[in-house]
């Protein structure tokens, strides 16, 4: 999600989330944003700070994950020249660089015991001490954080301070995952298709055809609106063709026929499948039990009798589906990409 578009949505659960961080972004206290990944929790954080009265003051973001657990401190808190190796010259942290404005702290479980007691002391005193210091700095910051961690289960496993927690936690938003904000798969991928469009500089925007929509639907999104702009950006650039709404949807970019057999199994049982591919291989859906093979096999030559073969599998299964290649694909256990490759070098798109 981009910074411009982060309020497309017209879904109950997703309105609610925004207002509540309206409401919320008036008052000078903690805020907790929780969410799955690529809900937007960032995009909130901003929110929280562009309406409140600190709109004008520096919004400091800090990813706690991105950062080994020996720096953390000194991020957050700053040091003084020689409080460590490495430390040639005294820097400020991140609480004094969002004195006067807001702090996002994201990823907030992934903080050790240390930082977490260290960071319930600035938040309840309004000071922080640079490490090699001993004189406390006051700061005028409001801390907004965020986890997709079960922060209060987390405290039951001894892993978070719960008087932290009851700091932070004045007003917790819940970001709802896209697979139930009804309506809005579709609204956001017509959004991110047509800025696609344009970027391509096609002449005009073909929509999404019957095929894709129901697609798009149905996915469970488990990457949210970032992937959402993925597959939808990636579906508009393959595509190449405004003439025509853009049936066609990978969800999985690493899904290829060619997909390589990286496997231990693989190599040491001299080239036999993996338990799991063998499994899965005995158990598919495909049922041929209405197949009529062809009558005009040429048996003297085995290249062209088993592509007349496939052939015949793949045009009785596409008619026993009624023409429909993802139903039919799962009745014979391939992906949608395999099926179309399969379906093209037989000249059966059509």
């Amino acid at each position: 999600m981009d910074r411009d578009n982060q309020f497309i949505g017209q879904s109950s659960a997703f309105l609610d989330a925004v207002e509540r961080a309206s409401a919320a972004a008036a008052l000078n206290r903690p805020v907790l944003v929780i969410g799955e990944r690529g809900t937007g929790k960032e995009l909130i954080a901003e929110r929280l700070h562009r309406l409140s009265q600190r709109w004008d003051g520096p919004l400091v973001t800090m990813n706690c994950a991105a950062l080994p657990e020996t720096l953390i401190e000194a991020e957050l808190f700053g040091h003084e020249a020689g409080a460590f190796t490495g430390a040639t010259k005294a820097r400020e942290g991140r609480f004094e660089e969002a004195d006067g404005g807001t702090l996002f702290l994201d990823e907030l479980g992934t903080l050790s015991s240390g930082a977490q007691e260290r960071l319930l002391r600035a938040v309840e005193y309004g000071e922080v001490t640079r490490i090699g210091s001993s004189r406390p700095v006051r700061v005028d910051v409001r801390i907004v954080a965020a986890t997709n961690e079960n922060l209060p289960q987390m405290v039951d496993d001894n892993r978070f301070r719960a008087d932290l927690l009851d700091r932070l936690s004045f007003e917790v938003i819940t970001l709802p995952p896209l697979r139930v904000r009804d309506g809005d798969v579709l609204v956001l991928a017509d959004h991110f298709g047509r800025r696609m469009a344009a970027e391509l500089a096609w002449d005009k925007w073909p929509g999404f055809g019957e095929v894709a929509q129901n697609a798009m639907e149905k996915h469970l999104w488990p990457g949210n609106v970032r992937e959402l702009r993925n597959v939808v950006e990636r579906a508009v650039y393959r595509w190449g063709n405004d003439d025509q709404p853009i049936d066609y949807i990978q969800f999985d970019p690493f899904d290829s026929p060619w997909k390589p057999l990286a496997s231990k199994g693989y190599v040491q049982n001299g080239g036999a499948l993996p338990d799991q591919a063998q499994s899965e291989a005995a158990t598919g859906s495909t049922d041929l039990s209405d197949f009529t093979a062809p009558t005009n096999l040429d048996v003297d030559d085995f290249r062209l009798a088993t592509e007349a073969f496939e052939k015949a599998v793949l045009e009785q299964a596409l008619a026993k589906h009624r023409y429909n290649q993802r139903q039919t694909a799962k009745a014979l256990n391939l992906s949608y990409d395999q099926l179309r490759h399969t379906l093209k070098k037989h000249d059966l798109l059509g």
